[in-house]
């Protein structure tokens, strides 16, 4: 089995694809057109991704999404309608790992499983004891806390992803593209400005907080990482 994926979503015949589809290439799943059962379900913690629909009877994706990251950090993939950027822009801001855009093709919805999956998967290569450093910013690869002069940082799996890569290339100038094949993975099939998406995370949740400038942006180029902390 290649992993258990969880499907919200409320239109059948999308769903049943989904699971028709998901069920061939080896995942093992369970659906429900219902944001309140969905969110039920998805707070068991069992997961390895969940496709979840924004627009949902009972309770609504993103709400579901809400409540979801209070607890659990199981990489989410909205499915969005067509033009609904606000839907997209909320998802993200909420927690959302990546969003499909309806009609998709599943062969790029398949690829972005497969990229989660590799994310969580990932093992840094840090000292002995799991830790690093960057200034005042230390990084526990074991238990994947992130705290600042001794002040604890709340990171998604993907923000963390993220700043563990920087501090690995101090100084070192990234594209955006470079980012997303080392951070994403190679066969990520979605939009480049996810990178700038999370770069504004990270930078709202350590820079604007400590007054530390961690990340620059690289004019026509990326982003690096100051080569010492503060």
């Amino acid at each position: 089995m290649k992993g258990r994926i969880l499907i919200i979503e409320d239109d059948p015949h999308i769903s049943r694809i989904l699971e028709l589809e998901l069920q061939h290439e080896g995942y093992e799943t369970r659906k429900y057109a219902d944001g309140k059962d969905g969110l039920a379900a998805a707070s068991d913690g069992s997961w390895d991704v969940i496709l979840l629909d924004v627009m949902l009877p009972g309770l609504n994706g993103l709400e579901v999404l809400r409540r979801l990251r209070e607890t659990d950090e199981t990489p989410v993939i909205l499915l969005t309608a067509r033009g609904a950027l606000p839907d997209k822009v909320s998802g993200l801001d909420l927690g959302a790992n990546d969003y499909m855009t309806k009609p998709f093709e599943i062969e790029e919805l398949l690829a972005r499983i497969r990229v989660m999956q590799r994310a969580g998967q990932r093992t840094g290569t840090g000292s002995e004891d799991g830790l690093k450093t960057h200034g005042k910013l230390t990084v526990n690869e074991r238990t994947r806390e992130v705290n600042y002069g001794g002040q604890p940082i709340d990171l998604t799996r993907r923000e963390y992803d993220l700043l563990v890569f920087f501090i690995e290339h101090p100084d070192q100038v990234f594209e955006r593209d470079q980012i997303l094949r080392h951070v994403w993975g190679y066969d990520y099939a979605g939009e480049t400005n996810v990178v700038d998406v999370y770069v504004r995370y990270l930078r709202k949740k350590i820079e604007q907080p400590f007054s530390h400038p961690l990340i620059r942006t690289v004019r026509g180029v990326g982003y690096r990482l100051e080569e010492s902390g503060r």
